[in-house]
């Protein structure tokens, strides 16, 4: 890792940097040229700002952007423009995009091809990439490569040029290309996005994946995250392109932890904390956005500016869980790093043979009755039904001891053996958090699944077991059905202290459910994302009446987003959104603001 120093970012060494094939030929040398060529090309033909645009500018239209235009703002970010081609490209005999409008590329590659389909669903194959996105859906099935070669390749909903941002002034010259020529903007991380907030179509990407420094403040003396507080103690900062593994590793390097979630890839200072972010430390610690000390943001203007509980405080709270890829471009966050310990994790397992389901789901009453002690003790429990069983995969305790995690589980074994279920029990305990998440299994691959998702509030185990467990077999029954248990309610002051929706705090565990993706079928796939909406959900909101899910565990077609995303702190965020996006630069589907606009059926993104 390197560490942040005025400023100034270091990609990871070893990654690839793009260059257009289209724009190879038209180097950096020749920056001064093309920028003088461009001035009198705008010159000669409409342009649009975005400060008054009903519609963004698309491909096709006279005021989208020409090749010296493109290659211009190349020369401006040292040659980190890249022209999309869909990863899967080497399984279609050719692919063109708006990136390369002259030429349909030639793709097809046996060899390529084989080699992606066999590591198409782990998430370092689509992260790698500036354009892929995590949940394939969201590309409109544009370049899918389990079809036959011959299926044309096209961009579908994928940016066409993104920047690999290596530098603020990366970012702040891809702000300015985009309000000149009135094009749509996504910031993308990782790609660890299940709601479409990462890509887009016909716009240019700001990819700040390898925004990726980390440096240790060893004596943190500044504002707190309450306004008229201060924190004093250790914390990190974090550039927007760091994973939760590269954090934690870190972090224990210094004998301290942070919070990020389960999955190592994903981007901790994105959409993560952003959006709430939950992981294996909430019990203890609370969400990643309760850890935030301050932001490093650049606004749509193209100004950074620092975001704390003193300066600009109501971005840095709409920061704090309202959601990404809406109020600005983050470069950076600080956070609290915790002390770190020794850690236990626990597994169960139970497998439905076919006769044995109601006695499983009689246990998974019991287990759900159990929770309060379990969260209440710091402790983080993910648990799956599914069709084949029953699953406790871990409970994590940081700062437990083995013997007092399985105390606290042994309820649930009592009732598996007097139920006479076979099942298979382990423990283990760990000298260090960081020894004990790597520890962790790799569950499923989070890119093959359509999602949904609904938090369940604590009081619900009490006035409605029967009814909750019901609505769990519904799903499990089908498909995959995960819930992570957690407390978070003693972790802020008050539930309005920074963004995250506060029935968060009234939660004692998050729903998210996966069916499969069909990628032989699409209007199968389609039909699945419909399925989770009007069947899968249903029994789940009508538990949980005026609730709430995770913004980033979710429902795409969430209708009604505002209010179970967001809950009363809505209309707040969006005043806040208009003060600092007053142009709507920065647009992203179901957050903030994203229901005065409409995408067409060409993909162009228009106000309603």
């Amino acid at each position: 890792m390197e560490v942040l120093n005025n400023n100034t970012w270091t990609p990871r060494s070893g990654e690839k940097t793009g260059n257009p094939e289209s724009l190879s030929s038209l180097a950096p040398a020749f920056s001064s040229f093309f920028k003088t060529v461009c001035a009198n090309q705008a010159a000669l033909r409409p342009a649009i700002s975005t400060d008054d645009a009903v519609c963004r500018t698309i491909p096709g239209d006279a005021s989208w952007p020409n090749r010296y235009d493109w290659a211009a703002l190349n020369a401006t970010v040292n040659g980190r423009l890249i022209a999309t081609v869909p990863i899967a490209a080497p399984c279609h005999n050719s692919f063109t995009g708006q990136g390369y409008p002259n030429k349909p590329l030639s793709t097809y590659n046996e060899d390529q091809c084989a080699a992606l389909r066999n590591s198409w669903y782990l998430p370092e194959t689509q992260m790698a990439s500036s354009s892929a996105p995590m949940s394939y859906t969201q590309s409109n099935n544009s370049c899918n490569p389990w079809l036959d070669p011959d299926t044309p390749c096209t961009i579908g909903g994928l940016a066409v040029y993104a920047i690999d941002a290596a530098s603020l002034t990366h970012i702040q010259a891809g702000l300015a290309f985009a309000r000149v020529h009135n094009i749509r903007i996504v910031i993308r991380n990782s790609g660890h996005d299940y709601m479409g907030k990462s890509t887009g179509a016909h716009s240019l990407a700001l990819w700040t994946h390898n925004l990726n420094s980390l440096q240790l403040i060893s004596s943190y003396a500044g504002p707190g995250t309450t306004a008229g507080t201060s924190y004093t103690g250790p914390a990190i900062k974090i550039g927007a392109g760091v994973h939760g593994h590269d954090a934690y590793a870190f972090a224990s390097t210094h004998n301290l932890v942070v919070i990020s979630g389960n999955c190592p890839t994903v981007g901790i200072a994105g959409g993560y904390s952003q959006g709430g972010g939950h992981g294996p430390l909430a019990s203890l610690h609370g969400l990643g956005a309760d850890q935030v000390l301050s932001w490093e943001v650049i606004l749509a203007g193209g100004t950074l500016v620092t975001a704390d509980s003193t300066t600009h405080p109501d971005l840095y709270w709409a920061l704090r869980g309202g959601g990404g890829g809406t109020y600005g471009v983050v470069v950076s966050m600080t956070v609290k790093a915790h002390p770190d310990s020794y850690a236990s994790t626990a597994f169960i397992t139970v497998l439905d043979n076919g006769t044995n389901t109601d006695a499983i789901y009689s246990a998974i009453g019991s287990f759900m009755s159990t929770l309060p002690s379990i969260v209440d003790a710091g402790i983080y429990a993910l648990f799956l039904a599914t069709p084949q069983g029953f699953f406790v995969t871990p409970a994590f305790a940081h700062g437990k001891h083995q013997a007092e995690l399985d105390a606290l589980l042994q309820p649930t074994v009592q009732e598996l053996e007097k139920l006479g279920l076979a099942y298979s029990y382990a423990s283990i305990e760990f000298p260090t958090f960081l020894a004990a998440y790597e520890a962790l299994p790799l569950l499923w691959n989070v890119s093959q699944h359509n999602t949904g998702g609904r938090l369940i509030p604590r009081d619900l185990l009490t006035t409605n077991p029967a009814g909750l467990l019901s609505a769990i077999r519904n799903v499990g029954s089908q498909t995959l059905f995960s819930g992570v248990a957690f407390n978070v309610s003693h972790s802020v002051s008050s539930p309005d202290e920074n963004a995250v929706n506060p029935y968060f705090r009234e939660s004692i565990f998050n729903v998210f459910l996966g069916v499969p993706i069909d990628y032989f079928n699409w209007t199968a796939n389609l039909a699945t994302m419909d399925h989770i909406t009007n069947e899968l959900l249903p029994p789940l909101e009508a538990l949980t009446p005026n609730g709430a899910a995770y913004m980033n565990e979710a429902d795409p077609q969430q209708s009604d987003f505002k209010e179970v995303f967001f809950g009363a702190h809505y209309p707040r965020l969006l005043q806040i959104k208009d003060k600092y996006d007053p142009h709507g630069m920065f647009y992203a589907v179901t957050a903030v603001g994203s229901d005065r606009w409409a995408e067409q059926s060409d993909g162009r993104l228009c106000r309603v």
